[in-house]
Protein backbone atom coordinates (compact mmCIF):
# COMPACT_ATOMS: atom_id res chain seq x y z
CA UNK A 1 0.00 0.00 0.00
CA UNK A 2 1.28 3.79 -1.10
CA UNK A 3 2.45 5.77 1.94
CA UNK A 4 1.31 8.70 1.60
CA UNK A 5 -1.62 8.34 -0.37
CA UNK A 6 -3.47 11.33 -1.31
CA UNK A 7 -7.46 11.78 -1.36
CA UNK A 8 -9.41 13.10 -4.27
CA UNK A 9 -11.59 15.65 -3.41
CA UNK A 10 -15.21 14.87 -3.79
CA UNK A 11 -17.80 17.41 -3.35
CA UNK A 12 -21.61 15.90 -2.49
CA UNK A 13 -24.55 16.87 -1.75
CA UNK A 14 -25.34 16.23 2.00
CA UNK A 15 -28.41 18.77 2.86
CA UNK A 16 -31.10 15.45 3.15
CA UNK A 17 -28.48 13.24 4.55
CA UNK A 18 -29.06 12.32 8.43
CA UNK A 19 -25.97 13.03 9.89
CA UNK A 20 -25.50 11.58 13.43
CA UNK A 21 -22.24 12.87 15.31
CA UNK A 22 -21.37 10.78 18.57
CA UNK A 23 -20.06 12.88 21.08
CA UNK A 24 -20.16 16.56 21.98
CA UNK A 25 -16.75 17.89 22.88
CA UNK A 26 -14.53 20.50 20.94
CA UNK A 27 -13.61 18.10 18.18
CA UNK A 28 -17.49 17.50 17.44
CA UNK A 29 -18.39 20.63 18.44
CA UNK A 30 -16.52 22.36 15.77
CA UNK A 31 -17.78 19.96 12.95
CA UNK A 32 -20.97 20.32 13.61
CA UNK A 33 -20.62 24.09 13.17
CA UNK A 34 -19.16 23.14 9.75
CA UNK A 35 -21.54 20.79 9.16
CA UNK A 36 -24.65 23.10 9.99
CA UNK A 37 -24.04 25.02 6.70
CA UNK A 38 -24.87 22.16 4.38
CA UNK A 39 -26.73 20.37 6.53
CA UNK A 40 -29.87 20.43 8.83
CA UNK A 41 -30.46 16.79 9.84
CA UNK A 42 -27.84 16.11 12.72
CA UNK A 43 -28.34 14.29 15.78
CA UNK A 44 -25.74 14.66 18.24
CA UNK A 45 -25.16 11.47 20.80
CA UNK A 46 -24.04 12.22 23.97
CA UNK A 47 -24.46 12.83 27.75
CA UNK A 48 -22.82 15.55 28.06
CA UNK A 49 -21.99 18.73 25.66
CA UNK A 50 -19.93 22.13 24.80
CA UNK A 51 -22.31 24.41 25.92
CA UNK A 52 -22.80 25.60 21.91
CA UNK A 53 -24.85 22.14 21.29
CA UNK A 54 -27.22 23.13 24.05
CA UNK A 55 -27.29 26.58 22.23
CA UNK A 56 -28.20 25.21 19.01
CA UNK A 57 -30.57 22.13 20.77
CA UNK A 58 -32.31 25.22 21.98
CA UNK A 59 -32.88 26.90 18.68
CA UNK A 60 -33.83 23.75 17.04
CA UNK A 61 -31.06 23.52 14.86
CA UNK A 62 -29.92 20.26 15.85
CA UNK A 63 -31.40 17.28 17.58
CA UNK A 64 -29.01 16.60 20.86
CA UNK A 65 -30.28 13.25 22.33
CA UNK A 66 -28.53 13.47 25.74
CA UNK A 67 -28.08 9.94 26.26
CA UNK A 68 -24.86 7.45 26.03
CA UNK A 69 -24.22 6.07 22.52
CA UNK A 70 -26.10 3.02 21.69
CA UNK A 71 -26.05 1.11 18.27
CA UNK A 72 -30.15 1.32 17.56
CA UNK A 73 -29.06 5.03 17.58
CA UNK A 74 -27.28 5.05 14.23
CA UNK A 75 -28.89 2.04 12.10
CA UNK A 76 -31.18 4.45 9.42
CA UNK A 77 -27.76 7.48 9.30
CA UNK A 78 -26.52 8.06 6.21
CA UNK A 79 -23.21 9.57 7.62
CA UNK A 80 -21.79 8.92 11.36
CA UNK A 81 -18.70 10.54 12.86
CA UNK A 82 -17.36 9.40 15.88
CA UNK A 83 -16.10 11.88 18.01
CA UNK A 84 -15.72 10.78 21.67
CA UNK A 85 -12.96 10.77 23.90
CA UNK A 86 -12.91 7.05 24.12
CA UNK A 87 -10.91 5.50 21.49
CA UNK A 88 -12.59 2.10 22.05
CA UNK A 89 -15.95 3.38 21.83
CA UNK A 90 -15.02 5.22 18.29
CA UNK A 91 -13.67 1.77 17.23
CA UNK A 92 -16.78 0.04 18.19
CA UNK A 93 -18.56 2.86 16.15
CA UNK A 94 -16.57 2.34 13.41
CA UNK A 95 -17.74 -1.94 12.93
CA UNK A 96 -20.93 -0.86 13.60
CA UNK A 97 -20.94 1.55 10.75
CA UNK A 98 -18.58 -0.49 8.46
CA UNK A 99 -20.78 -3.44 8.81
CA UNK A 100 -24.19 -1.31 8.10
CA UNK A 101 -22.51 0.39 5.25
CA UNK A 102 -22.90 3.63 6.72
CA UNK A 103 -19.52 6.33 5.71
CA UNK A 104 -18.18 6.86 9.09
CA UNK A 105 -14.84 9.16 10.55
CA UNK A 106 -13.43 8.08 13.69
CA UNK A 107 -11.61 11.62 14.77
CA UNK A 108 -9.20 9.72 16.84
CA UNK A 109 -7.69 7.02 14.39
CA UNK A 110 -7.15 8.24 10.12
CA UNK A 111 -7.26 4.76 9.44
CA UNK A 112 -11.11 4.45 10.46
CA UNK A 113 -11.83 6.88 8.00
CA UNK A 114 -14.24 6.23 5.03
CA UNK A 115 -13.78 10.12 4.39
CA UNK A 116 -11.34 13.22 5.84
CA UNK A 117 -13.40 16.01 7.63
CA UNK A 118 -11.83 18.96 5.55
CA UNK A 119 -11.22 22.40 6.73
CA UNK A 120 -14.02 24.30 4.58
CA UNK A 121 -13.52 27.59 3.72
CA UNK A 122 -16.70 28.98 1.58
CA UNK A 123 -17.90 32.74 0.50
CA UNK A 124 -21.31 32.73 -1.23
CA UNK A 125 -20.79 29.74 -4.29
CA UNK A 126 -17.67 29.05 -3.41
CA UNK A 127 -16.81 26.35 -1.02
CA UNK A 128 -12.97 25.22 -0.82
CA UNK A 129 -12.42 21.89 1.04
CA UNK A 130 -8.34 21.73 2.34
CA UNK A 131 -6.82 18.62 4.00
CA UNK A 132 -3.09 17.10 4.55
CA UNK A 133 -4.48 14.01 4.10
CA UNK A 134 -4.70 13.14 7.70
CA UNK A 135 -0.97 13.55 8.40
CA UNK A 136 -0.48 17.59 9.13
CA UNK A 137 -3.52 19.22 10.29
CA UNK A 138 -1.56 22.15 11.60
CA UNK A 139 -0.45 22.47 7.96
CA UNK A 140 -4.20 22.41 6.02
CA UNK A 141 -5.27 24.98 9.20
CA UNK A 142 -3.03 27.45 7.83
CA UNK A 143 -4.06 26.97 4.18
CA UNK A 144 -7.66 27.69 5.42
CA UNK A 145 -6.78 30.82 7.39
CA UNK A 146 -4.75 31.94 4.35
CA UNK A 147 -7.54 31.08 2.14
CA UNK A 148 -10.07 33.05 4.00
CA UNK A 149 -7.89 36.52 4.01
CA UNK A 150 -8.08 36.24 0.26
CA UNK A 151 -12.54 35.70 0.05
Amino acid sequence: MKQNKKYFPVFIDISEKKIVVVGAGKIGSRRIRTLLDFNDHITVIAPEAQPEILELAQEGRINWIRQNYERELILDADMVLACTDDPELNSGIYSVCKCLGIQINVCSDKNKCDFYFPGVVHDENVVIGITASGADHHQAKEVREKIEKIL
